[in-house]
């Protein structure tokens, strides 16, 4: 009988080893994802813009980027005090934990279970007997269970550590964003306020016109109507500062306040946008690399569904103090046992094979997000680059036509005083069409600044300090 327990043994122990190496695989990204190369579009043609360098703008840490000492410093209040980011600290500390839970896992369990018990026969003299044992029990990981257990919870640290960049980045461009809107809404209610100021001497000049007779009721009504729908939009603006100053106040999780800040004239951004290899690049991505790290996490738990079909061994002992031994009653004596134990399942009801086809299931959906991800991604960038592009061709032709309409106007007025064969009127709907030729620049330059942010943020910008690692990560 014993003979054939130990071939039974050896034969299933020779069954395992083939499959040994796989369980304790490393990840790596599969090959055969759908996702091709050729992620951008038209990047090569696009001026002011290089299509393969790996030390791109998404790669440039953002004080580098954002360089206006004001903003600077506004970033890093946010950083250290927005809501967002301390909880994502505090989900990154219950992963450690989770990790350090896993590791312990390989250690053996060490317990104190002392008992007595008081016997009496037949209402006869009491005896006393007590246990105490100390007991240890150690599963050796032969086919990878623990170790897998444990590299799903690095995985979700890591995800961890991924969402923090991602709340990062989107906090920094956030306040990025708010801070040029601020400057880019200061130009247009300055803008606003010196053509109010025109429009007052206009509606002067126009009424003394009519009083003179070289003008009519209808031209001064239609001037005051066009100072009044300029004076209109100063309270609007106004507005519109106050309550972008209090939402980036929020992000900054402080009470309402004014914010400092420079002028749009001043904003500096990088010109030269490197957007890098494609799936090189967007890896870099906080929310593609979580991806890739569910992709991960799921390959794990198919080693793990898989090695569930191998033995497990456990050893447990325990070593104690014991006056009990059957039913003589002694002097402590010390006690001690040893057992190896050799669990092979053999019929589980199904639940080991659904389990396997369950954890490649999800494999699969982890690597079609993975996919999505990155298609996603490359979208965004081909956005932003596009409206970057957009802005910037937009902001220079709006420069010139604005500098035609100077001329336009000083021609305007100068033929007025010296000529009749320009009225008032012309004059007026001149200065009116600069007016708008400016406010388009500020609008345009604030879009190829808002661009350039989507884009930064889009390659996955603003990363942090690299993470400490242990020995085990490494």
């Amino acid at each position: 009988m014993k003979k054939y327990i130990y071939i039974l043994l050896c034969g299933l122990v020779l069954t395992s080893c083939g499959q040994y190496k796989s369980l304790y695989s490393d990840y790596e990204r599969p090959d055969t994802l759908g996702i091709p190369q050729e992620l951008f579009r038209d990047t090569a043609s696009a001026d002011g813009v290089l299509a393969a360098d790996t030390t791109n703008f998404g790669n440039m840490p953002w004080r580098d980027v954002f360089t206006d000492p004001r903003l600077q410093v506004l970033i890093e209040r946010a950083l250290a005090e927005n809501s967002n980011m301390r909880k994502a600290d505090i989900n990154i500390r219950q992963a450690e934990q989770g990790l350090k839970v896993a590791r312990l896992a390989y250690f053996p369990t060490v317990a104190l279970s002392p008992q007595g018990t008081i016997t009496s026969y037949d209402f006869g003299k009491a005896t006393q007997a007590y246990n105490i044992p100390v007991q240890a029990s150690w599963q050796a990981d032969i086919f990878g269970t623990l170790r897998n257990a444990k590299k799903q919870s690095e995985m979700t640290l890591y995800q961890t550590r991924a969402a923090k960049q991602a709340t990062q980045t989107a906090i920094i461009c956030a306040v990025a964003n708010m801070y040029y809107t601020l400057e880019m809404l200061d130009e247009q209610l300055a803008t606003t306020r010196a053509t109010a100021e025109i429009w007052n001497k206009n509606v002067e000049a126009m009424d003394a016109m009519w009083q003179a007779g070289w003008t009519n009721a209808a031209a001064l009504s239609q001037t005051k109507a066009n100072r009044l729908s300029i004076l209109t939009n100063i309270p609007t603006l106004e507005n519109s500062i106050r309550q972008t100053e209090n939402q980036l106040c929020a992000l900054l999780h402080e009470t309402p306040h004014s914010i400092e800040r420079g002028t749009l004239a001043e904003a500096v951004l990088p010109e030269n946008l490197s957007v890098g290899v494609p799936v090189q690049l967007l890896s870099n991505r906080p929310d593609v690399r979580a991806a890739e790290l569910q992709m991960a996490y799921a390959y794990y738990g198919v080693l793990g569904a898989r090695g569930a079909f191998y033995p497990k061994l456990t050893i447990s002992g325990s070593a104690g103090w014991t006056n009990n031994v059957g039913m003589i009653v002694n002097p402590a004596k010390i006690l001690a046992s040893a057992v190896g134990q050799l669990t092979q399942p053999i019929f589980a009801q199904g639940k080991l094979k659904a389990n396997l086809e369950l954890a490649r299931l999800q494999q699969e959906a982890a690597q079609v997000n993975f996919e999505q991800a990155l298609l996603d991604a490359g979208n965004e960038v081909n956005t932003a680059l596009s409206n970057y592009q957009t802005a910037r061709l937009r902001t220079e032709g709006q420069e010139q036509l604005a500098q035609e309409l100077e001329k336009a106007v000083e021609t305007t007025e100068f033929i007025f005083r010296t000529d009749n064969t320009v009225s008032y009127l012309e004059t007026l709907s001149a200065q009116q069409s600069l007016l708008q030729a400016k406010l388009n620049i500020i609008s345009s330059r604030f879009d190829r600044i808002q661009a350039a942010i989507a884009l930064y943020q889009a390659l996955g910008g603003g990363s942090m300090e690299p993470e400490e690692t242990t020995e085990n990560e490494k």
